[in-house]
């Protein structure tokens, strides 16, 4: 046999093979039923109250600050204290070589003693002069000499008695006190060392820890954002009027166990910074905060009544930084829409413009909707439909155009 006629059989069982194989694969694919719409998870849009916070970095400060400068010169006989222990209010701290304001007292006290014994005799001689005027054996000049005398000898042991009370007081300060209760650090003097009355330099200085302040500075715009947003009611004040403040530091899992409230914010503006100060105070019952400390201030500044919050995970930016979110309107279809977001939460946005209470927003499955395309949405579980009550308002995403 021919090798050309060996070839005809094999090409024609391989066509047949072919054939057998394509119908098979057109029962299979007929057989299975067409892909339906992707399914996606959505959240629906409920409005619900929401704490409006805003965190901002700041320092400790301590509560009462005294620098410890004498009243008098002299040398330093003593130091009285240990440096860096706890002080109370009236403890003394350093002795001043007292024997110099000694002496200066006793001088004062024998001058007053002197003016006073002159003061009696001038009475005495005043007494004597009235009754001679009467009689007119001494003339009216000689009595009103007298009794101007009488009011310079008077006039004399005032000034004693103020030299006098004055000698006391220096004296006094030769003891050096602790004017508030506190901490004090390092000493600047030892014994034997010479001060002066008002020295520049503090010989130590007193700082009150418990309670103990923590300074933050807001923009300027922000303080005006906020106060726009309670002027239109979208925020109200917080409750009895207190502003509580949770405090975090670097290195501190978790917040500071105690909380603090907002003393005040300053009436004036930083030129150099367009910043306000703020003021809040902690209770430090442990001087675990120590003035100094770089910490993070969580101020509650209010509460939006009708919040609206999404997801972040349903939220996307644009080339040019705009919000924006996949909505799954009443036919199923996916449609993007521009969002203005104002603050962040732990996990979602606080949204301000471009969403409606109802409308569904897919926070899952991003990937498979497209423009117009119809899905098939699925309600997100608790734990992630499950929006957050608290908003903070320093990290304000771009606003949608």
């Amino acid at each position: 046999m021919s090798r050309p006629n060996t070839l005809i059989p094999l090409a024609v069982a391989a066509s047949l093979i072919v054939a057998l194989a394509g119908c098979n694969q057109q029962k299979q694919a007929a057989g299975r039923p067409a892909a339906g719409p992707p399914e996606v998870t959505v959240v629906t849009i409920e409005p619900k109250p929401v704490t409006v916070t805003t965190e901002l970095p700041g320092r400790t400060a301590a509560y009462r600050v005294a620098e410890i400068r004498p009243q008098v010169s002299g040398i330093v006989l003593k130091r009285l204290f240990r440096e860096g222990s706890d002080v109370k209010a009236g403890d003394q701290l350093y002795q001043i070589d007292p024997a110099t304001y000694e002496a200066s007292l006793a001088s004062a006290q024998a001058d007053v003693q002197k003016a006073e014994a002159n003061l009696q005799a001038a009475r005495n001689k005043a007494a004597r002069y009235g009754d001679l005027v009467k009689n007119s054996v001494v003339s009216k000049q000689d009595f009103d000499d007298v009794q101007a005398s009488l009011k310079q000898n008077e006039a004399q042991v005032a000034s004693a008695k103020a030299a006098y009370n004055l000698a006391r007081i220096n004296l006094d300060y030769t003891k050096v006190f602790a004017p508030i209760s506190g901490r004090i650090g390092k000493s600047a003097v030892t014994e034997g060392a010479l001060v002066t009355a008002n020295q520049s330099t503090a010989l130590a200085t007193v700082q009150q820890f418990d309670p103990i302040y923590v300074d933050v500075t807001q923009t300027a715009s922000q303080l005006m954002k906020l106060r726009e947003d309670m002027a239109s009611g979208r925020i109200r004040p917080a409750e009895a009027g207190k502003i509580p403040v949770t405090l975090f530091l670097n290195g501190l899992d978790g917040a500071y166990p105690a909380k603090g409230e907002l003393q005040f914010s300053d009436v004036t503006v930083d030129p150099g910074t367009s910043s306000v100060q703020l003021r809040a105070v902690f209770p430090n019952p442990n001087k675990d905060l120590l003035p100094g400390l770089f910490v993070r201030a969580r101020i509650e500044q209010g509460v939006a009544d009708k919040a609206i919050v999404v997801p972040q995970a349903a939220v996307s930016r644009g080339p040019d930084g705009t919000a924006q979110v996949w909505v799954v309107g009443a036919d199923n279809k996916a449609t993007v829409r521009l969002i203005k977001t104002e603050r962040a939460l732990d996990n979602g946005w606080l949204v301000s413009d471009g969403l409606a209470p109802g409308e569904r927003v897919v926070v899952e499955g991003l990937q498979k909707v497209k423009p117009g395309a119809e899905v098939k949405p699925v309600p997100a579980p608790n734990a992630v439909a499950a929006l957050p009550e608290r908003a903070a308002s320093d990290r304000a995403a771009p606003a949608a155009r």
